[in-house]
Parts: C-alpha cells; sequence; structure tokens
C-alpha cells in the first residue's frame, strides 16, 4: 500500500537506546546474530529472560527487504507526486478529522503550538487516517532490517526500544504488527519515539497509537516538537516569482530574510509574507511551483528523508489550513527515472555527493544539479533537463 512506499524514508527523532557504532553488527546467520542482540541488550540493562521472551519465533522477513528496496514511487516530480496523494477524498475526510477531533487539535495547538493541518497532512500520508497501518510482524521487520547491512545503525537500536516496550506489557512480539520498516499507529512511530514521545491524548492510562486517534496526535505533536518545531510560525508558503532573478539563490542551502526575497521581486500568493528567514523552493524549477519554507520546514526532514515526500506533506498542511491549489506553471520537461540515474552517475563522476544513483531526486541530487548549472552557465534551478544531461 502507499504507506509500504514511503515508511523507508522514515528518520523519525533519535531513540532512546544509541547503539556505539563499533557495536553495530550485522549480516552473518540470522542464529548468531540473534544471540549478538541477547549479549547487547543485557549490556543496555534489559533482563536475560526478558530479551530472549522477546526474541522467542523471529523470523526473518523476506518481504520487508523487498520492500526495503522498491522506492519507484519516489523518482515522481512533485506535480505527480502531490496530485496522487492529495486528492478531493483526502481533503473531505481531514476537514472531517479535524471536527471530529476538535478536542485533542484545540489541545495541541495550545500546548505546542502546531497546527491541525500539519498532523492531518501526516496522518493521512500515513495511513489513511488510520485506516492502512500495515501489517507486517514489527519486531520480524526490525530485526530482518537490522540483520540487512544496509542501514543497520538505524534500526538496530529500535530493537531494544521495542524490548523495553515488551518489558513494559505495552508490546507483544507476536502480534503487533505495522509498517515494514517497523513503524507503529496511526502516524507511524518507531518503537524509540514512542518511549520518548508517546502520549496519553484520551485520557485512559495509556498510550495506544493502533487504535486511538487523541492518543496517536498528541504523540506525533510531541514528536514534532522535540525535533523543533516553532510553535506559531509559518512552515510552506506559496510565493510568485520573478523572471530575471538569480536562480542559484534558490533551493535548500541558501536561506534569506523574507524581506530580501521581497526585494528581489518575490511575493506571497496569497497573503503576506512572515518576517522570518526562509529558503525558496522550486522543486520543478523556476517555470513550475514556488515556495517559500521557513524555518519549521526544516522540521519536516527529520520526519521523513524524502524531499518531494516532505514537500507535498507540508504543502498539504496548507490546503488543510484554506491555502488554495498550487500554480503549477510550465515547467520544462523533467527526465525519467533512468535518465536520473545516469545523471546521477555522471554527477557523481564529477565528485558530487547524491546519496547514490537511485533515480530519485532528492535533496543533495538537487545540490549537485544546481551546482553544475552554474558551472555549466545554465540556469541554476536545480531542476533536471536533458539539456544538463546532454552538457555533462
Amino acid at each position: 500500500m502507499l504507506k509500504s512506499l514511503i515508511v523507508s524514508m522514515s528518520l523519525i527523532a533519535t531513540p532512546v537506546f544509541v547503539t556505539p557504532l563499533a557495536a553495530q553488527t550485522c549480516g552473518g546467520t540470522f542464529s548468531a546474530f540473534l544471540g549478538g542482540v541477547v549479549d547487547e541488550a543485557t549490556t543496555n540493562g534489559i533482563d536475560r529472560a526478558t530479551a530472549e521472551g522477546f526474541l522467542a519465533g523471529a523470523q526473518q522477513d523476506q518481504a520487508v527487504l523487498t520492500a526495503d528496496r522498491s522506492q519507484g514511487f519516489f523518482q515522481r516530480d512533485f506535480i505527480d507526486f502531490s496530485q496522487r496523494l492529495i486528492s478531493n477524498n483526502r481533503i473531505e475526510n481531514g476537514r472531517a478529522q479535524a471536527q471530529r477531533q476538535d478536542a485533542i487539535f484545540d489541545r495541541i495547538e495550545s500546548e505546542f503550538g502546531i497546527p491541525r493541518g500539519v498532523l492531518l497532512a501526516f496522518w493521512a500520508f500515513e495511513t489513511d487516517f488510520g485506516a492502512v497501518q500495515g501489517d507486517f510482524n514489527t519486531r520480524n521487520a526490525l530485526l530482518t532490517l537490522a540483520h540487512d547491512c544496509r542501514r543497520p545503525e538505524l534500526f538496530r537500536p529500535q530493537i531494544f526500544a521495542a524490548m523495553e516496550l515488551f518489558a513494559r506489557g505495552d508490546f507483544n512480539p507476536a502480534t503487533t504488527t505495522g509498517a515494514w520498516a517497523g513503524e507503529i499507529g496511526m502516524v507511524q512511530m518507531l518503537p524509540g519515539d514512542i518511549i520518548e514521545n508517546g502520549r496519553d491524548g484520551d485520557g485512559d492510562g495509556h498510550v495506544t497509537l493502533k487504535t486511538s486517534a487523541p492518543d496517536a496526535l498528541l504523540s506525533g505533536a510531541s514528536v514534532l516538537s522535540s525535533l523543533g518545531w516553532q510553535a506559531g510560525q509559518p512552515w510552506l508558503q506559496e510565493v510568485t516569482v520573478p523572471t530575471d532573478m538569480d536562480w542559484a539563490l534558490s533551493g535548500t542551502q541558501t536561506k534569506l530574510a523574507a524581506s530580501d526575497w521581497a526585494a528581489m521581486g518575490v511575493s506571497a500568493r496569497s497573503g503576506s509574507l512572515a518576517d522570518l528567514q526562509a529558503n525558496l523552493i522550486l522543486p520543478m524549477g523556476r517555470k513550475g511551483p514556488a515556495f517559500l519554507a521557513y524555518p519549521n520546514f526544516d522540521v519536516y526532514f527529520e520526519w521523513n528523508q524524502s524531499f518531494v515526500y516532505v514537500l507535498t506533506a507540508a504543502y498539504f498542511g496548507t490546503r488543510l489550513q484554506g491555502a488554495p491549489v498550487y500554480n503549477a506553471g510550465n515547467p520544462d520537461a523533467g527526465l525519467s527515472g533512468e535518465k536520473i540515474q545516469a545523471l546521477q552517475r555522471k554527477l557523481q563522476a564529477r565528485g558530487h555527493d547524491v546519496g547514490g544513483a537511485d533515480g530519485i531526486l532528492g535533496a543533495r541530487s538537487r545540490i549537485a544539479i544546481q551546482a553544475e548549472q552554474t558551472r555549466l552557465g545554465l540556469p541554476a534551478d536545480a531542476w533536471p533537463t536533458a539539456a544538463l544531461l546532454n552538457a555533462l
């Protein structure tokens, strides 16, 4: 489902159990790996019987690895991606949920200063408002990904966080399910984040993220606050841009005061610019949609590392707060996933770190593209075109 395509990019807040990199082990036989997990758990202060009980019946899940390597959905451009994720049905459901959960949203806005549209957007994209939470065994998913040597430093600490939840009676290793990368509940939180930020929103004395929307939403708000969300501040605003500005100033690398952007001819499409520092984001180049991203936008990248997902979630949050549909403009034709991969290989050959040739136009690829556009005398708007690929 949709969540299985999105969740692998998720890098939510720092977990409780931080294992030294030197101790991060992966690969080898799965039985030996499990033995190492037990030994490390006892080093972390977890009772050996608890660790062994948690691991009883554990298995590798090949479907988890298959999902981890299936990222074609992120190769879509912003307009395509956002139109697929933001439907009239989701907007209507979001508005209905805003009314249904009005009391908890009022509490969140009072306690954390986070507008309801922000959390509604995550709730919609992560699980379709709780309808699609994933049916992967969470323990097996975490063990499988920690045993795999692609990103053990992310998943191994989450095993011990899940053990802690198990010791508290809040996690059943045999029956707890969620997304294939180990997230649980309506807004998909990793076990470490549940320990750090799990909140009882409905007042029943328990944190139940799979069945209680108030618990899930309040916990999600706690995560965003812990990641640095500034109360009462905007996060994203659609703007119009002149045709003759210095495009090299756009992107995630350059923050300027909104007044400086205004002096260059950037203006709000609706309302007025905030008196804050901001990045000018052109997801499809100088001829496509344009946004000013304020400091709270950076928090989105702590929730998820996918540029197109982050921008779409941030934009959807503004839509749910009443912003108009963005002006799609008339962007130059982009590149297919295969051609993006070819471009990324060329960028790597020139010494740029693009995070691998995966066909996904992420933040690092955009920075490298902009640098090469500047070097070649092309408009440096970070949008890859056939002209750039040919020039390289």
